[in-house]
């Protein structure tokens, strides 16, 4: 392990610097905010034909094509070269992603190139952002109870409303395709001045090894890695995609003639359960293994309320079905964070933080499976009801793993 200097601060200032985490999280929830905007508009690009669903189920994907390598890059070299200088482009990068989106509404390809540049932002924002926001939690600022929490609360409230809002400008508003995007671009840019009062938690130090080498697990911590946060890591994003991009897309029809704006409501009713669950973590038994069992049992029983949903095409069960998987949703990014939390040192922190989002956002792959098993004859309750069959699955692993510590 290399040795890294934290900085700390005389105790007269800690009062003021233990604000300061709030410019870290409203960075972080500007560019979730940005991440999440395109969601609810997946049916305005499908109405008319404009995409298909594959294409748009794609689009959707497109942007983890721009989180996994920021993810990837930015977690480690931050614990290298310090917070701030890897998370002040995130910010940027989003507000340059809303505006691409924004001029790309008749091209698959800017939209695709949009959804990257929104990707990189919000890798770097959870990677960084969240290793930052767990320091400024901890001494001398804090408690450092809080940092999980805090990091998993910032990006869902960033993800329900943007998801909120875009929805109905897009609905109710001028310009539907371009309105919501400018208005995160416009937010993002203040957040990026605000992101400079921040303090930094990291000095810059020199290592032997390579910076690919911080990703991997230290061996003390690598069999409760894989067993106990590996079964849920794919779960985090693979039950909130389909709860807000599978679900309004099967209840288009059966939305009053406003599909646009049901699809932000299953988001925000997703995010919004999974943002009350987060808030009250600790009393739900989120620490531990117990966390992680309770949020893959959640998503077992989610998988089922969408079934249920897809074979009724009724709006009360589709409410119930997005209300569930974001229950599961929310218990499993806090609960996975709060175990990588406790799994890494001061030199691995952002570095595991970031595989395990990587890890997470391979279920955004879960909605163009779906969608491509719908073109192949398989039904959608079918596909949900497998899901639930899998979530179980990873539920027995992550159980017998958890006996062994």
């Amino acid at each position: 392990m290399h040795s890294v200097s934290t900085i700390t601060e005389t105790p007269n200032r800690a009062v003021v610097a233990s604000r300061r985490w709030l410019a870290v999280a409203a960075a972080t929830f500007a560019v979730a905010w940005g991440g999440n905007e395109f969601t609810p508009l997946l049916v305005m690009y499908r109405e008319g034909e404009r995409f298909s669903a594959l294409t748009v189920d794609l689009l959707l994907f497109a942007y983890v094509l721009g989180i996994v390598p920021a993810l990837l890059v930015g977690g480690p070299l931050s614990d290298r070269f310090g917070r701030r200088p890897l998370m002040l482009p995130a910010p940027l990068l989003a507000a340059a992603g809303s505006l691409i989106l924004a001029a790309g509404a008749q091209s698959a390809t800017v939209l695709a190139a949009g959804r990257v540049f929104s990707g990189l932002a919000l890798g770097l924002a959870m990677a960084v952002g969240g290793s930052w926001l767990k320091e400024l939690s901890a001494p001398p600022w804090g408690d450092g109870t809080a940092g999980a929490r805090r990091a998993a609360m910032s990006l869902t409230a960033g993800f329900g409303l943007g998801a909120g809002a875009a929805g109905i400008l897009a609905q109710w508003g001028p310009a539907p395709a371009v309105l919501s995007y400018a208005c995160n671009a416009a937010m993002a840019l203040a957040a990026a001045a605000v992101l400079t009062v921040a303090p930094e938690t990291r000095q810059r130090h020199e290592s032997g090894r390579p910076w690919w080498t911080d990703l991997a697990v230290p061996a003390p911590v690598r069999r409760r890695f894989l067993l106990v946060v590996l079964p849920v890591a794919p779960w985090v994003f693979g039950a909130a995609g389909s709860a807000y991009a599978v679900l309004p897309a099967l209840m288009a029809d059966r939305a009053g003639g406003t599909p646009i704006a049901f699809s932000a409501l299953l988001c925000v009713v997703a995010l919004g359960v999974g943002f009350a669950v987060q808030r009250a973590g600790r009393t739900l038994g989120a620490d531990g293994p117990r966390g992680v069992a309770i949020a893959l049992l959640l998503i077992a029983a989610g998988m089922g309320c969408a079934a249920w949903a897809a074979a009724t095409l009724t709006v009360p069960a589709a409410l119930v079905a997005a209300a569930v998987l974001g229950a599961g949703y929310g218990m499993a990014l806090l609960a996975g964070l709060q175990e990588i939390q406790r799994l890494a040192g001061p030199d691995d922190l952002a570095g595991m933080t970031a595989l395990f989002y990587s890890l997470s956002y391979l279920g955004f792959g879960v909605p163009a499976v779906l969608a491509y098993g719908f073109a192949s004859g398989v039904g959608y309750p079918v596909m949900f009801g497998v899901g639930a069959v899998v979530a179980l699955g990873c539920l027995v692993v992550t159980l017998a793993g958890a006996r062994r510590f």
